[in-house]
């Protein structure tokens, strides 16, 4: 079986030949530059009143290396390239999507309660840093209790080692992963093992280096919009259909030639777009109505607004996005296991309420937000979110660890070296038994040692100011006031930032970290077990904090049955605010014993208990 989305522009594979066609209404000329060989054949590309050029050439097929001229003195890359073998710069190559055969044939994905995310960044989690590597390691994340592996971004950037966020070629798998093949056979491996593959998409802004849609496609950006990137993406003026087809046409391209079962949608908050439908919820609207009910497909959200207008069962709110990552259960979590205070976890504590973050922990794990519209100090006094109590709990995608959390630390440090035994284990009971989707970042689960530095590879002349700008956004911090002490914080450009920050997979089978990866391995068994089976129709009861900060939060499940969490998140004991109901599914301090009668919850406890519900 073979897949193929096609699309209005691009390099098309056709019946003895290849269409190529550009979109450049800023050109007076476009020439089709085909490289055979040792020569160049240089073709005119006929234009139309729209600014679309187009070719169709005869004999030229699969595997051919391809650019575009523009004006007779700019030679380009097609912006909607199926690969790009020699990076972000060189030609483009023609790719036929039908040469591959997928096996996966019966695959309609999985429903969305049973997510266990895991995220990955393909050019650290293996020394190889390839798809084929990561492949390798498949079962293993099945064995975890892993349901969906969630790729950072893997369109083409510049150089050959970032984040992925600085994508210029959105259609393109960047060639230091491996060729398009290559990722097609990692997605078909997954879906025959059971596994979803979700994909981060970057539809705010295009990296630094490499693009040249400027050049002849200026429309595609516009000045009434501004971002922390630049000029604005052009979703609403004039030649903004083409814009949203070239996003939309992205979606679909990935979740049909490359049978993704899902997208997540890097800052949303930062696409700026008055027209009705916005990009967003045309996005939205346009999957629901394409898959319906023949295929499970999943859009998440970062959005630092916490716009819960977004978010909604899909099979209710056609037009709406499964699920946000929530930052807000992360922050608590972090600022109650670390202590740290600095940046935007100021909003999460409170020198004059000390019970600040418990409660705005338990607000967080029992309606989704924290902050539902009350105004940010962080943000200098501006509200911030939505009312989110009416929405399910999987609408939120909960972690203790992502790229963003870690890789934008000066130092890149992961949680466990930042928090005690006793607050991790806590953090993570909470974070894989709650109702709320988990997401695990790479090597968490056996709490790996490495960082997860912030790296990349620009011209010396980006480089520069690239270093110099990542040392100034930490002189506000304490620590790093002494402009020496920013000489400690890593160069993003030098390869041994990227280096530090690969796994070494063999510590997994080494003590302590096995111990974790045991820990991660039973709490994820319980999940599927107790908690996925029960999560359709789950709604939170309420959530209280008593006087010592002692927390209980309680779901009523599908089934009718009550979850029901107790928990102590500070050093010292404190007052149980009532015992617990039914079977104990798991606690951090066995000692407490089966039938939850203690009269004090211990430091760093968490009890997880099930009832009937007529207990």
């Amino acid at each position: 079986m073979n897949r193929f989305h096609p699309m209005p522009f691009g390099a098309q594979t056709q019946d003895g030949g290849t269409r190529f066609r550009l979109w450049a209404p800023s050109a007076a000329r476009v020439e089709l530059l085909l490289h055979d060989g040792t020569r160049t054949r240089r073709l005119d590309m006929p234009r139309d009143e729209y600014g679309w050029c187009e070719r169709t050439v005869e004999g030229v097929g699969h595997g051919e290396p391809y650019r575009y001229l523009v004006d007779g003195h700019l030679e380009v890359p097609d912006p909607v390239s199926r690969f790009n073998p020699q990076d972000v710069q060189g030609p483009s190559m023609v790719i036929d999507p039908k040469r591959f055969h997928w096996s996966d044939g019966q695959w309609n994905g999985r429903p969305w309660h049973e997510a266990v995310l895991y995220e990955v960044h393909v050019g650290t989690y293996t020394r190889e840093g390839t798809f084929r590597a990561l492949e390798q390691r498949l079962d293993a994340l099945v064995d975890l209790g892993v349901t969906a592996v969630e790729l950072m971004p893997v369109a083409d950037f510049p150089g050959s080692r970032n984040w992925g966020y600085d994508g210029v070629l959105l259609f393109a798998p960047d060639a230091r992963y491996g060729t398009p093949e290559d990722l097609k056979r990692l997605v078909d491996a997954a879906h025959r093992r059971g596994l979803m593959m979700l994909l981060d998409v970057v539809y705010n802004h295009f990296g630094p280096e490499g693009n040249y849609l400027h050049a002849y496609a200026a429309d595609f950006f516009t000045e009434r919009h501004r971002t922390p990137w630049g000029a604005g993406i052009n979703f609403d003026g004039p030649g903004s259909r083409t814009v949203r087809d070239f996003y939309l046409h992205n979606v679909l391209y990935w979740l049909e030639e490359y049978r993704f079962d899902g997208l997540r949608f890097d800052a949303v908050h930062a696409i700026a777009d008055d027209s009705q439908p916005d990009i967003l919820q045309e996005i939205a609207h346009t999957v629901r109505t394409r898959y319906g009910d023949t295929r499970h497909v999943h859009l998440i959200l970062e959005n630092d607004d916490n716009a819960a207008h977004l978010l909604g069962v899909p099979a209710e709110r056609p037009g709406r996005f499964d699920a946000q990552w929530n930052d807000d259960v992360h922050h608590c979590l972090h600022v109650a296991v670390t202590g740290e205070r600095d940046g935007y976890y100021r909003d999460y504590c409170d020198d004059e309420e000390a019970l600040h973050t418990q409660r705005l922990l338990a607000r967080a794990l029992a309606e989704g937000f924290a902050w539902q519209g009350e105004r940010s100090v962080h943000r200098r006094g501006e509200a911030r979110g939505e009312p989110s109590g009416h929405l399910p709990p999987t609408a939120f995608v909960d972690f203790l660890q992502n790229h963003d959390q870690i890789g934008n630390r000066a130092l890149g440090e992961r949680l466990g070296r930042l928090a005690s035994e006793p607050a991790m284990r806590a953090a993570i009971s909470v974070l894989l038994l709650a109702p709320h989707v988990p997401m695990l970042f790479m090597g968490e689960e056996w709490n790996a040692p490495e960082p997860f530095l912030f790296f990349c590879e620009f011209d010396p002349e980006l480089a520069a100011k690239v270093r110099e700008g990542r040392r100034g956004e930490f002189a506000a911090f304490e620590r790093f006031r002494d402009p020496r002490a920013r000489l400690l914080i890593p160069d993003p450009c030098d390869p041994r930032t990227f280096e530090r920050s690969c796994l070494d997979h063999d510590l997994s089978r080494e003590d302590p970290h096995r111990g974790w990866l045991t820990l991660y391995r039973h709490l994820l068994g319980l999940r599927h077990r107790e908690i996925v089976p029960r999560l359709p129709g789950c709604r939170a009861l309420g959530a209280s904090v008593g006087e010592l900060g002692e927390l209980c939060v309680r779901w009523r499940m599908g089934d009718g049955t009550l979850l029901r969490l107790l928990a102590n998140f500070s050093d010292t004991s404190t007052l149980q605010p009532m015992l617990a109901e039914g079977r104990l599914l798991y606690t951090t301090h066995p000692e407490f014993g089966a039938a939850l009668t203690g009269s004090a919850l211990a430091p760093w406890c968490a009890v997880w208990s099930l009832a009937a519900a007529h207990e």
